[in-house]
């Protein structure tokens, strides 16, 4: 398991190797779409399933609640989704966290927001293949529907971010301008400094670049980031195919006090 002070460098992570089958006092941070759940033609599409919610509430178990979702999902689509198996968990990149004992951190959105949900709605009107996303303190332009509009959408994207100083976040193709402040780096960060996950490995799987925060931070907290899905310049250490590996892989996780 790589040291505290490891440097690691982007890799193109076609060679890195699975992760270890044992594990030494983990906490898992687990992202939602890609990871948990597979990718789906729009948000709401992406159902509870009765194998991963087994699966978390065996985890959460067995690591005395050193498990948290860190998804770009509002915590409760987190809780729709994982059937509530996760009382850890942080939405919106970070923006809400809800910590084990149940409270809530919320960041208050940026007045940007508005703006960019009202220009969002007025293009989504040229195809219905488009679909904005309120979530309170970020604003979701999906063309997974419409991929003819993507360089459309991510011009769009790019000048709201520079007129209203909202951070520019894009995923699998979605683009999100949000609060500026948090990511899931910070999520991960804070959840470290908590009961039950401090003085754990953080150990965070994510399959795109919104993850890549989250990697470093669990790098530089001593454990390591696992990048799931196809090959691409990470700073993960470990990596799996997909959701099916992953679901394989924390099945059978060792896990040593």
């Amino acid at each position: 398991m790589p040291p505290a002070t490891a440097i690691v460098e982007p890799s193109s992570a076609g060679n890195l190797p699975a992760p270890p089958a044992r594990l030494t006092r983990p906490a898992l941070f687990l992202d939602m779409d890609g990871v948990l759940a597979p990718m789906a033609p729009t948000p709401d599409a992406v159902l509870p399933d009765a194998r991963r919610t087994a699966v978390l509430k065996a985890l959460d178990a067995r690591l005395d609640g050193r498990l948290a979702i860190v998804s770009g999902r509002t915590l409760a689509e987190i809780d729709r989704i994982a059937d509530g198996a996760s009382r850890s968990a942080s939405g919106v990149h970070g923006l809400e966290r809800r910590r084990r004992d149940g409270s809530i951190v919320r960041g208050a959105p940026d007045a940007g927001v508005a703006e960019a949900l009202e220009a969002f709605q007025q293009f989504a009107e040229r195809d219905e293949g488009l679909i904005v996303e309120d979530k309170g303190v970020s604003a979701g332009l999906h063309y997974r529907q419409a991929p003819d509009q993507a360089e459309a959408a991510a011009d769009l994207a790019g000048d709201l971010a520079d007129r209203t100083g909202l951070t520019l976040q894009p995923g699998h193709m979605v683009l999100e301008l949000k609060t500026p402040g948090s990511d899931k780096g910070t999520a991960v960060t804070a959840f470290m400094a908590e009961a039950p996950f401090a003085g754990a490995v953080p150990v965070m799987l994510g399959d795109d670049l919104t993850d890549e925060h989250g990697f470093e931070a669990a790098e530089r907290l001593g454990g390591f980031g696992v990048l799931v899905g196809p090959a691409r310049p990470t700073a993960a250490r470990y990596r799996l195919d997909g959701v099916d590996a992953v679901m394989d892989w924390l099945e059978r996780l060792e896990v040593e006090a």
